[in-house]
């Protein structure tokens, strides 16, 4: 959809929560499609429009506290549950770090690849509004 910048998907929150509202659409637009001549194309064509609450967007897009775009570095890689050394967790795998915005596939997930920056929100998709991180001095090396 849209050049595959979004698509139809009834998660949310990183893959781990199902929205009732996302797969209801869904589950009628396919249950339509057993007669399709009948229902969906003839007099109840309006239906396709209740997808829209199933769009998610693919992409990445940093955000600052003033909603101004940031070119901000992350790492994108496979997802997975938790690898690395004790204390320094991390959630993905074999990553290519990118600046934003960048375009996410379906089992990859994102996080910040500097110290500069801080995520309000916990998951990394969609819209992300960043603040700067107090305790960053750029001075020092890491």
């Amino acid at each position: 959809m849209g050049k595959g910048v979004h698509t139809l998907s009834p998660f949310h929150m990183d893959r781990h929560l199902i929205s009732n509202t996302s797969l209801a659409p869904i589950l009628v637009i396919l249950s339509m499609l057993l007669e399709p001549d009948d229902f969906l194309f003839s007099k109840f064509s309006f239906v396709l429009s209740y997808l829209s609450s199933a769009v998610h967007p693919r992409y990445l897009i940093a955000l600052d506290d003033k909603l101004n775009p940031l070119d901000t570095s992350v790492r994108v890689g496979q997802a997975v549950d938790v690898v690395a050394q004790v204390g320094r967790p991390k959630t993905i795998t074999g990553f290519q770090t990118h600046s934003t915005p960048v375009l996410l596939a379906s089992n990859e997930r994102a996080e910040i690849a500097t110290e500069e920056w801080l995520s309000v929100s916990s998951v990394l998709e969609g819209v992300v509004i960043m603040e700067k991180n107090p305790h960053f001095d750029a001075n020092s090396k890491n």
